[in-house]
C-alpha cells in the first residue's frame, strides 16, 4: 500500500480545467501533489486548462494540460499514456466530467440521450477501466456523480439516469481492483456554486434548489460549497482509502438514501 497522502503523487483529473476539477487541481497542488495532468475536452476550455496548469505550477507541482474527447476510448487511453510518459506513473485518478440535460422526459431527444450516456456513463466506465490498468498498486480512483441519484424529482431523468450506472461500475471496479490495493469511490455532490450548475437553471429553478437545499440540517446557503467536495475527495484518495465500492452523497442532507 502506497503512502496515504498527496505528497509527490501523480494525479490525473478528467475535466480538470475548470469548475470542480480545476479547484481540485489547484488545491491538491497546494497540498503536496507532485504532478497533475489537467484534462480538458476542447478548444473552448483550452484557456481554462492553461490557467489551471499555471496555478498548479505556481503552487510547486508539475502540470500538463491534455486535450481529449473522453467519449472515445482511444482518447481515454491516450490521457493516461501521456500522463505516464510525462510523469512516470499515475497514483490517483479522478473523473469530474459530466453533462446536464434538464428537460421533461417527453422532450428528451435521441441525441440528448446518446450524448448524455456517452459523457456521463460511457466515458466514466472507460476512465475507470483505464485507471484499473494504469494505476500503480495501492492507487486511488474516484468519480464525481450527482446527489440527484437520491432525489425524487422530475426534469433530470436523462442526467441522473446516465450517472446512475456509475454506482454499479464503482462497486464492480472496487471488487475487481481491490486485490491490487486500489480503492474505488464515487462522490455525489448536491447543486454547487459553479457555472456547471447555473448553465441550465433559470432564476426560478435556482431559487427552488436553494430553498430545497436550505431544508438540510446545516446547509449554509442552500448550495454545496465546491471546497467541501474537493476536501472530501482528497480524504478518499488519501487517508480514507479503506472506503471503497461506495457512492457518497455529499450535500449537507439535501438528498439521502
Amino acid at each position: 500500500m502506497s503512502a496515504t497522502t498527496l505528497q509527490d503523487k501523480v494525479i490525473v483529473i478528467g475535466g480538470g480545467a475548470k469548475n470542480l476539477g480545476g479547484a481540485m487541481a489547484r488545491h491538491y497542488a497546494a497540498n503536496g501533489a507532485g504532478a497533475i495532468a489537467v484534462h480538458y475536452n476542447s478548444d473552448a476550455t483550452r484557456g481554462a486548462a492553461q490557467e489551471t496548469v499555471a496555478a498548479v505550477e505556481a503552487a510547486g507541482a508539475k502540470a500538463l494540460a491534455i486535450q481529449g474527447d473522453l467519449t472515445k476510448v482511444s482518447e481515454v487511453t491516450r490521457l493516461f499514456d501521456e500522463t505516464i510518459a510525462a510523469f512516470g506513473r499515475v497514483d490517483i485518478a479522478i473523473n469530474t466530467t459530466g453533462m446536464i440535460v434538464k428537460k421533461p422526459m417527453a422532450d428528451v431527444t435521441e441525441d440528448d440521450y446518446d450524448k448524455s450516456f456517452a459523457i456521463n456513463s460511457k466515458a466514466a466506465f472507460f476512465f475507470m477501466q483505464e485507471a484499473g490498468k494504469k494505476l500503480v498498486d495501492g492507487g486511488k480512483l474516484c468519480t464525481v456523480v450527482t446527489s440527484l441519484l437520491g432525489a425524487f424529482t422530475g426534469l433530470y431523468a436523462i442526467y441522473a439516469g446516465s450517472k446512475a450506472p456509475v454506482e454499479h461500475f464503482t462497486r464492480a471496479a472496487a471488487k475487481e481492483f481491490g486485490e491490487r490495493g486500489i480503492s474505488v469511490t464515487a462522490v455525489a455532490p448536491g447543486p454547487m456554486e459553479t457555472p456547471f450548475f447555473y448553465g441550465q437553471e433559470t432564476p426560478d429553478s435556482t431559487r427552488y434548489h436553494q430553498t430545497a437545499a436550505a431544508l438540510s440540517p446545516f446547509t449554509r446557503t442552500g448550495l454545496t460549497d465546491p471546497h467541501d467536495i474537493v476536501t472530501l475527495v482528497q480524504y478518499l484518495v488519501t487517508d480514507g482509502w479503506w472506503i471503497t465500492g461506495q457512492t457518497i452523497l455529499a450535500n449537507g442532507g439535501y438528498t439521502t438514501k
